[in-house]
């Protein structure tokens, strides 16, 4: 049987393994070879701390209780992964271009630097995790008492116990959780020990696993068998506890601090995310595989009233493999140390900066400048912080007594931590949100989750059973489990229901009725706009003088090194070779983000505005956002987007109007030609008619080329009357369409004969026939028209030494798009856009005509559904006409 000596001895060696790990990680990020230490596999292992003791031990418990409801537990995280991944990636975008620190410092940054709204996510983080780290340090305990009990001469005291393993989670997390303040220096050596974690954990539990299915139970199919015999094989589902549960555990996967430090925090690079939205939801596959398996097999071998807990131990325990059980063991320890240690740095990092720093800035007498090394400040503060977040976990565990009460904390904590959505989901894609609406939000769901839930889940001690049933002072309608009379729903449904519906509502309603600050608009255009808004400056300047006050301010905060370092580097880059550099609002914009990785972005931004704006120290001025910068800021925005929508506006209007004179121009010209061109057939056949009339005697060859010109002036004056003729029935819309199935490549053949016949050189004209072989349902001799309208105008227009015509068919996206395309100088640039009027010419002195064949092609393929555009960039004259789909079928 195993000793519990030995137990311990184990159990000490493995966390001398762990600081062992996160120092030589340390190590290697200090030496500068930290680059497997920021790969996406170490990464989608810290994600790991999702799955605590409670899911370690408790899902088989959970599982034995209730069935597969444990399964929304790992469902909700992985939806989160996969389903909303592009929520992650902003989320992360913004936590690394804002440099916050923690959750509550990104809902600060976002709703205008408030840090009275991070105070109260701080307060609610607190009080929603203590407990949960008081559920860590229970399973502990219980996991070292299985062994004590199978040991009877050890000599082990509970209390004892839990005291020494939450002060060694305190001493590593202040060890490694607190060696720099800088957000961008990431705590590399607690990540590299929860990864190494992970991996711990999920090997203890697949070796369980292995070992109930095939060692217990003889192989997959008798314990098929025996989940089918089992009450947990009965698929009982309860629609709202799935739903609801389901929706806690993804909005927690999302607000929990210590998921938020992991998965934002301490993200080296975004892309990470595309490998941990497939392989974290593969790690909870692997989790939760053998949890049913366990349950039934420990619910069969263990006598009744064991606790369905602690399957994982004592099944192997009762089998006598004590080696599979100690594995077992540093698997829930594992899983237990990992999310305390993480926790505790999440939750005091919120602490400091929100509560601690703002607190010992206003004792003060002078503020920033001068109130003394805020650095030591930060991580004495830190330090402490953690020690109290440990010790309340402790007192809350003495207190509660474990039990019942402190098991089903979990879920009551996700609810709790659930609050927190609303306004961070609204702040990111909501640029209206307000910090009044985001207040209002979080005390509304903080008070309803307290009164609907926390309470009632702690026992009657704190709420009488008769609150509990008739409600305070008799109120029937405020009892805390059947608000407003709506009974008969499950405890939890009914406070998460309740709870996020008003705290949403308060949220939306105050903050459409509340106006924001300035600083507020500017910073939700950042988050909202995240990916094409880049940060600028805040409309902050400074004098010469007030650089020594930032750097002394700076090497307080940062550190000696790290600020002039830093200031060096600004100075270099604004062209200076010495002293230091112009606090101008780039500088400002930076620095505050410099110092907002250590202090937070809401006290960092206040240090600022005191030594800048030169405010007067207290509490309240030394938050304050310079409102009246801001504002101007915003105002000239607007001003200027204004100011280019008229230039736009105005440049529209210049066009038209030019557009509208050339048609104007066009037009004269357009009725001067016409009239021309009437005029020269209609002379040309009366003079010549009146020879053939009154002169005698001439002979048979005159006769016929004067009768010759007479016809051939006659069919130009056709031609004309024809073209006038079918482009008002076009534009009139009373033409009819006769469609038919035709091949393209005959249509194109035929309009290439038509086009170039009777011209002794004509263009040589290049195809790819084997495009070409497309079936069309069209009117094929209007669209031949519009062929044999642009080969002819390459004919006549194309002014090479070697005139080339390339005709190419393409089939894009089941549109057909037949380009005509030629080797001349193409058509002038200021003359593109006019070519397609009905009055436009380009060069009529050469070849003639009236300007009506691009029109009419125009109009012809818009009956057809259709289109025919000019290609500018060719190097020659370029025509694309447009087929749509239905002018298309299928060969």
């Amino acid at each position: 049987m195993a000793s519990l000596n030995v137990l311990i001895l184990v159990c000490l060696g493995y966390v001398v393994l762990l600081f062992g790990v996160a120092f030589a990680a340390d190590r290697l990020a200090a030496a500068g070879r930290s680059t497997w230490l920021r790969s996406p596999l170490i990464y989608t292992l810290s994600l790991s701390i999702y799955c605590t003791a409670w899911t370690f031990y408790g899902a088989v418990g959970y599982a034995a209780r209730s069935g597969l409801e444990f399964v929304t537990i790992y469902l909700g995280p992985t939806l989160v992964m996969i389903g909303w991944w592009w929520g992650l990636r902003k989320l992360v975008r913004i936590g690394r271009s804002q440099r916050v620190t923690s959750i509550a410092d990104l809902i600060s940054s976002r709703y205008g630097k408030s840090n009275t709204l991070a105070i109260c996510v701080t307060i609610l983080a607190v009080i929603g995790v203590t407990p949960y780290i008081a559920l860590q340090l229970q399973s502990i305990t219980l996991s070292f008492s299985i062994f004590a009990e199978a040991d009877p001469g050890s000599h082990y005291y509970e209390g004892a116990s839990v005291f020494w393993v939450a002060a060694g989670l305190a001493v590593f997390a202040i060890l490694f959780g607190t060696r720099n303040l800088d957000a961008n220096e990431r705590h590399h050596g607690v990540v590299t020990a929860v990864a190494l974690e992970a991996v711990v954990k999920l090997v203890a539990l697949l070796a369980v696993g292995i070992f109930v299915v095939w060692g217990v139970a003889g192989g997959v199919g008798p314990t098929l068998d025996r989940i089918d015999a089992s009450e947990i094989g009965q698929w009982q589902v309860d629609r709202g506890r799935w739903a609801t549960i389901t929706f806690l555990s993804a909005a927690a996967f999302v607000c929990l601090p210590r998921m938020f430090q992991v998965m934002v925090v301490e993200n080296d690079d975004e892309r990470h995310l595309r490998t941990a939205a497939w392989a974290f939801p593969l790690y909870l596959l692997l989790m939760s595989l053998f949890v049913v398996p366990i349950a039934v097999v420990g619910l069969d071998l263990l006598p009744q009233g064991a606790n369905p807990d602690l399957f994982v131990l004592t099944v192997p325990l009762s089998q006598g493999q004590d080696g599979l059980a100690m594995l077992s063991f540093l698997g829930g320890f594992s899983s237990a140390t990992s999310m305390v240690i993480v926790a505790a740095m999440a939750l005091s990092t919120m602490v400091s900066n929100h509560i601690v720093i703002p607190i010992w800035l206003s004792s003060k007498g002078r503020g920033a400048v001068v109130s003394g090394d805020v650095r030591s400040v930060v991580l004495y503060a830190r330090r402490v912080s953690i020690a109290v977040i440990m010790a309340l976990g402790y007192f809350y565990y003495r207190l509660s007594g474990g039990g019942a009460a402190l098991a089903s904390i979990g879920l009551i904590a996700f609810a709790g931590i659930a609050q927190i959505l609303p306004a961070l989901v609204g702040g990111l894609f909501w640029r209206g949100a307000t910090r009044i609406g985001a207040l209002a939000g979080l005390t509304v769901g903080f008070v309803l989750w307290v009164y609907t839930l926390l309470l009632p889940g702690i026992g009657g001690e704190v709420m009488p059973q008769s609150v509990l049933d008739q409600g305070p002072f008799g109120w029937g309608w405020l009892r805390p489990q059947a608000l407003f009379d709506i009974a008969g729903l499950d405890p939890m449904v009914h406070a998460v229901m309740w709870s996020l519906s008003l705290n949403m509502a308060a949220f939306c309603i105050a903050s459409v009725l509340s106006f924001p600050r300035p600083l507020e608009r500017l910073q939700g255009a950042q988050f909202v706009n995240v990916f094409e808004h880049s940060a600028g400056p805040r409309g902050w300047s400074g004098s010469a003088a007030q650089s020594e006050d930032l750097m002394i301010m700076s090497q307080r905060i940062l550190g000696a090194r790290e600020a002039q370092e830093f200031f060096r580097a600004q100075t270099v880059e604004q062209g200076g070779r010495g002293g230091l550099p112009e606090p101008t609002p780039v500088f400002l914009e930076r620095l505050e983000r410099e110092l907002g990785g250590s202090v937070g972005a809401a006290a960092a931004h206040a240090m600022i505005g005191q030594i800048v704006g030169g405010s007067s120290v207290s509490v309240e001025d030394l938050l304050a956002v310079a409102d009246e910068s801001a504002q101007l800021l915003e105002y000239s925005s607007r001003l200027e987007a204004k100011s280019s929508e008229l230039s736009q506006t105005a440049l529209k209007l210049r066009e038209a109007n030019t557009k509208l004179t050339q048609i104007s121009l066009q037009k004269d010209a357009f009725l001067s030609q016409v009239s021309h061109e009437l005029r020269t057939p209609m002379t040309s056949i009366r003079a010549f008619s009146e020879i053939l009339r009154d002169t005698e005697g001439l002979g048979l060859e005159e006769q016929v080329r004067y009768s010759t010109i007479i016809h051939d002036e006659a069919l130009r004056l056709t031609r004309l009357l024809d073209d006038l003729l079918d482009l008002s029935v076009l534009e009139s819309g009373q033409v009819n369409l006769n469609r038919a199935r035709g091949d393209l490549g005959d249509v194109l053949e035929r309009s290439v004969s038509t086009a170039l016949a009777g011209w002794s050189n004509p263009l040589i004209v290049k195809r790819h026939f084997s495009n070409e072989r497309i079936v069309l349902y069209s009117d094929l001799d209007r669209l031949g028209q519009v062929f044999i309208n642009l080969i002819a105008n390459a004919q006549k227009y194309c002014d090479a030494p070697d005139p080339e015509l390339t005709i190419t068919v393409h089939d894009v996206w089941g549109q057909i798009m037949v380009d005509f395309v030629d080797n001349g100088s193409g058509i002038p640039s200021d003359a593109q856009s006019m070519i397609f009027e009905k009055f436009a010419r380009v060069s009529a002195e050469k070849a003639g005509g009236a300007g009506l064949g691009l029109a009419i092609c125009k109009e012809i393929m818009q009956r057809l559904g259709g289109d025919v555009s000019y290609l500018s960039g060719k190097e020659g004259a370029a025509f694309r006409v447009r087929l749509p789909k239905e002018e298309r079928a299928a060969m």
